[in-house]
């Protein structure tokens, strides 16, 4: 039987929704403010926690930061009596896994809690960081899932996404999880080498291989024995190159440049690339044996304009790497505006995580390690964010459609005409859906009487 904890200040609500809960099947534990809700999961195991936002001493922000630190990945539903678009992204950046406002429907109350305990296992290893991985968002939410599934064995990875997504990233995270992870993780960018070299970094070469071979050279492949290396830009390799690293993964030995004799080899490979691998077999620029080899297990990474979400958490976490780095003379104050951050959540960002995170660098220093505003922000970011018709994608999931409704609510400042618009949807039908999903627009803004009339 799953069991609840319901934290709020209001008595009434707790009993209420308690009851709701146990009629629908549920053990439920109630607590009155922060410090009770902290005894409550230090003595038991919930397996969801509703929290109210607002609450004397310790807030239901409060509670809910302090859990992500700990570690603590119980799903969370926060629950609010002033449910604007900000306090929703605030809840949401800071591990929340769901928003409503008061007064709740029961029957909604009641499909959230049956929706959030049904993807549990996927939330509570879906940690907002980890190895570097940072956000939120359902597809982010897919792919730290997508690593934790694979980690714990040899499987070949393949890596794919856009520029700047964070590949690198990843294959750290798979190795971090790994059993593999106190072996070394060595990292190879197979676009930046020649062939001739690249052939010697992978697999070394013997003195008097070639000229300027003066001694013998391991390759990463012995180098990282008992480890994992990382290919990265696998689709720039060389037909001959690619030949080679075949042999190795089929046969889990290396022949270094030169050599006769084979060495064995005990490594985890992870590969990347932002190419279209299947697109180039088809064209017979890539060995599709090898392709195979390689996309044991596929990861996509998502670019940045399909988490939106993401980009506050993103922001916090550049932001406090600058700080730390800039160390003292007022670097404590960095911080980004309100209206900086909704110019940030519009930009399409075509160079993904990197773009965003050199974009930020560059404003810090515009605005001298203080608070960063817009006029600190490049001015092709200011007008493509200002004047662009970017539309949040709506899919099938109920999760992913309301990430979009709250990133779009968050960019227009709850304007339902400009959201709907951003959303592909009519305004009549935003103003529902935010009903159903507990949301208000921080205008207070409802549609007119002609729109609600049918």
């Amino acid at each position: 039987m799953p069991r609840i904890l319901i934290v709020d200040d209001d008595r009434a609500f707790r009993l209420s929704t308690a009851a709701l809960l146990r009629a629908d099947g549920y053990e439920v534990d109630g607590a009155a403010d922060g410090a009770e809700a902290a005894e409550s999961l230090r003595a038991k195991k919930y397996d969801l926690v509703l929290l109210d936002m607002r609450m004397p001493g310790v807030d239901g922000l409060g509670v809910l930061e302090a859990l992500r630190l700990w570690g603590d990945r119980v799903p969370i539903l926060m629950i609010s009596g002033f449910g604007t678009v900000d306090s929703a992204v605030r809840a949401l950046h800071l591990g929340a896994d769901d928003f409503l406002t008061k007064p709740v429907e029961p029957d909604v109350l009641s499909a959230r809690v049956a929706d959030l305990l049904e993807r549990r296992p996927l939330l509570e290893q879906a940690a907002p960081n980890h190895g570097g991985m940072i956000g939120h968002s359902a597809p982010m939410r897919e792919v730290m899932a997508s690593i934790r599934r694979v980690a714990d064995g040899d499987t070949t990875v393949l890596i794919t996404g856009e520029t700047g997504t964070g590949k690198e990233l990843a294959a750290h995270a798979v190795h971090e999880l790994s059993p593999r992870r106190h072996a070394p993780f060595l990292a190879v960018n197979c676009g930046a080498l020649a062939e001739g070299v690249l052939e010697s970094e992978l697999f070394g070469h013997v003195r008097g291989a070639f000229t300027g071979a003066v001694r013998d050279r391991l390759g990463v492949f012995e180098a990282a024995d008992g480890g994992t290396i990382f290919l990265d830009e696998v689709g720039e390799m060389s037909p001959s190159v690619q030949q080679r690293l075949l042999r190795v993964l089929q046969e889990r030995e290396v022949t270094r440049v030169g050599a006769t004799r084979s060495v064995k080899v005990d490594v985890r490979v992870v590969a990347a690339t932002n190419r279209e691998l299947r697109v180039m077999v088809e064209q017979g620029r890539f060995r599709e044996d090898l392709y195979y080899r390689l996309a044991v297990f596929p990861i996509v990474l998502p670019p940045l304009r399909d988490r939106v979400v993401d980009i506050p958490l993103l922001v916090e976490h550049a932001l406090s790497v600058l700080r730390s780095r800039r160390g003292g003379g007022g670097a404590e104050r960095l911080a980004c505006s309100p209206f900086a951050m909704r110019l940030l959540r519009a930009y399409d960002w075509p160079g993904n995580v990197r773009q965003l995170f050199a974009v930020l660098e560059r404003a810090a220093v515009e605005a001298n390690y203080d608070r960063i505003e817009a006029q600190h922000l490049p001015a092709e970011l200011r007008a493509a964010a200002r004047g662009g018709e970017q539309r949040y994608r709506v899919s099938g999931s109920a999760n992913d459609e309301r990430d979009a409704i709250v990133a779009a609510l968050a960019q227009t400042g709850g304007a339902l005409a400009q959201s709907a618009e951003l959303l592909g949807m009519g305004r009549t039908t935003l103003w529902r859906k935010l009903r159903f999903y507990g949301l208000t627009p921080a205008s207070g803004e409802e549609p007119g009487r002609e729109e609600t009339a049918g």
